[in-house]
């Protein structure tokens, strides 16, 4: 009995030694997770992981719990585990391998070096990826190699917004500084168009060899009272010849060449040689007719010799060439109100009244003078012809007339076409005589405007002095009559009488 309980006793001392009777392990008991250390590999919790691969063959190691990654290995690295830590211990410190060319896309440090190694390649600077709704630029690490002593570059003034004047003024006034937003601007302050178009097809010769510094140029010069004809952007004997009359009304020595000059003056007599314009209800609304017949006996039957289309007109308002005006409005519709166009800023017109008159022939220039003899206005022209030449002498101004009709008499004047009988042609730009008239004293000879405003200084007419519409319009409204028009050089009239 004794020897029973013994072995029973031992039996019972052996079973808990070993921990037969250890409370069982709860499934929900709390897991004990040790956190990696710093540099080291995060290691899944009970080693959930799920393996990608991504398109430059690296191997992608998630946790499958938390959604981090864990690891990338690349291809030839996989089963180097040696060479895959001394790889990410190098990033760490920011030193990849000269020749890493992997970039990771979640890894801010990559994508830094990315960007760094494109700002060394091609040389334009990109700024890094936001954080956080930061959109600040990091700059490029200094090595000591760039002098930064350079003077800070002028900054171009931002466009202003010019108020459009009434459809019979071609005047704007020079661009004020801008005013608050909460304040009206001056309701004398002018308006400018921005990029006209429309769906009218652009030919890309059209803008061939024209220059905006040399438009801002023309612009200046158009300010000045020095007209170059229409501003679009190629140099010429009329910029030439507006440039010599610039000088000599300012009392400077400008030249073409000296652009920091340029931007001085235009910054003192109105800012940015151009700005915006929006298109309103009444621009698009016309009316326009829909073409201008070559045929005198035809223009005779028209109601009005009217503009042909959007960009023709607002050309004609801000002194441009048609096609220049659409080269730099690609893509924008003319005919849709509300549409923002690019035009020239040329400034306010001449208001000094003009007393003399002078019309060059052999340099195809109008100059106009007050009545102390100083140069306040000049015009490239078309003077005459061989065939019909312009008058010779002194002449005076009799009357002006806007806008006016043109008679067309064979009998007197040349002859168009078939048209052998007197014909009467409504007024409008598009007239043979533009939309000015300046009569002179010699019956059938004037100044007046022209319905091609590209041609001129560079055709010839039937006798008369010919000038952009918005010139003839300017100096109309500097003479009276009674004013001396002196004609010189060239052949005249007389000249033609006699042979």
């Amino acid at each position: 009995m004794f020897r029973t309980i013994f072995a029973l006793s031992a039996l019972a001392a052996g079973l808990v030694s070993s921990g037969a009777f250890a409370a069982p392990t709860q499934d929900d008991a709390p897991r004990v997770v040790r956190a990696a250390d710093a540099g080291g590999i995060l290691v899944a919790q009970d080693g959930n992981l799920d393996i990608y691969y991504d398109a430059r063959g690296n191997r992608v190691i998630v946790d499958a719990d938390t959604g981090k990654v864990v690891a990338i290995q690349p291809p030839q690295s996989r089963l180097d585990r040696r060479a895959l830590r001394r790889e990410m211990r190098l990033r760490e410190l920011g030193r990849g391998p000269a020749d890493d060319d992997r970039y990771y896309l979640d890894d801010p440090e990559d994508m830094a070096r990315f960007r760094r190694k494109q700002l060394e390649e091609e040389g334009r600077v990109i700024p890094p990826p936001a954080d956080d709704g930061d959109n600040s630029v990091e700059a490029p690490q200094d090595d000591g190699s760039y002098d930064n002593n350079y003077p800070d570059a002028p900054q171009p003034a931002k466009p202003h917004t010019i108020k459009r004047q009434p459809l019979d003024e071609a005047s704007i006034d020079p661009l004020q500084p801008a005013a608050p937003e909460d304040q009206d601007a001056p309701a004398d302050q002018a308006a400018l168009p921005p990029n006209a178009g429309g769906n009218t097809a652009v030919d890309p010769s059209l803008s061939l060899g024209a220059r905006q510094d040399v438009a801002a140029l023309q612009v200046l010069l158009d300010r000045g009272g020095a007209s170059p004809g229409v501003i679009d952007g190629r140099f010429g004997s009329n910029v030439d010849k507006a440039l010599a009359a610039y000088n000599e009304i300012t009392g400077s020595n400008l030249k073409s060449t000296d652009a920091v000059g340029i931007q001085a003056a235009l910054a003192q007599s109105g800012g940015d040689a151009f700005a915006n314009y929006t298109i309103t209800p009444e621009d698009a609304a016309g009316p326009y007719v829909a073409s201008i017949p070559e045929d005198y006996s035809q223009k005779a039957q028209l109601d009005r010799m009217g503009y042909t289309s959007v960009p023709e007109a607002l050309a004609e308002r801000f002194h441009m060439d048609e096609n220049y005006l659409k080269s730099i409005n690609k893509g924008l519709d003319f005919n849709r109100p509300g549409t923002i166009i690019k035009v020239a800023n040329f400034g306010k017109l001449v208001s000094t009244p003009v007393a003399r008159i002078v019309a060059d022939k052999g340099k195809k220039e109008v100059y106009a003078y007050d009545a102390g003899g100083k140069l306040v206005a000049a015009y490239p022209a078309t003077i005459g012809s061989a065939d019909t030449p312009s008058p010779t002498g002194i002449h005076t101004v009799s009357r002006i007339a806007l806008d006016p009709n043109y008679t067309y008499n064979p009998n007197i004047n040349f002859k168009q076409g078939q048209n052998d009988k007197i014909l009467t042609i409504p007024p409008g730009p598009n007239g043979p005589v533009g939309s000015v008239w300046i009569a002179l004293d010699k019956p059938t000879y004037g100044i007046h405007g022209t319905p091609e405003p590209s041609k001129i200084g560079k055709t010839e007419s039937h006798g008369c002095v010919r000038l952009t519409n918005w010139d003839a319009r300017e100096l109309a409204k500097l003479v009276s009559p009674g004013v001396t028009v002196e004609f010189v050089g060239g052949p005249s009239t007389d000249d033609f009488a006699q042979q």
